[in-house]
């Protein structure tokens, strides 16, 4: 084994998929890839930038209890970007789409550009140290 390997797909659980396809379609910018009811759970998933990205619904999903990242588990999904300036264009891209997000927030180790999908699953645009 000669290097560990590259992330190959994120899957997010989501309350209501009819909610969650059109935002992600408009902010990739794109169609999914497959749409598929499996039995126990339909997921969506979109090919974005060589990573599959898919939302599933489950039938008894706990719809009543809010995303937090303070339960263990999922922290973030990060986008990379390849500088600050694309950043810049990503945050006025958001502004475009009516996302709310954070202003960008530059520390030693990068840059990063945050905000929320419908369900509160936290993302976010990151660049790296210039």
């Amino acid at each position: 084994m000669a290097t560990f390997p590259p992330l190959a797909h994120v899957a997010l659980t989501v309350r209501d998929l009819e909610v969650s396809i059109p935002w992600y379609t408009e902010l990739f910018e794109d169609q999914p890839v497959l749409d598929e009811d499996t039995g126990p759970f339909r997921h969506v998933v979109w090919m974005v930038s060589g990573t599959l990205v898919g939302l599933h619904q489950f039938p008894d999903s706990d719809v009543t209890t809010p995303f937090s990242e303070r339960r263990a588990g999922l922290d973030h999904v990060a986008f990379g970007v390849a500088d600050r300036s694309e950043l810049e264009l990503w945050e006025k891209r958001l502004d475009q789409l009516g996302v709310s997000h954070d202003t960008i927030k530059d520390a030693g180790y990068g840059s990063g550009l945050s905000f929320r999908d419908p369900d509160g699953l936290p993302l976010e645009f990151f660049a790296p140290p210039a």
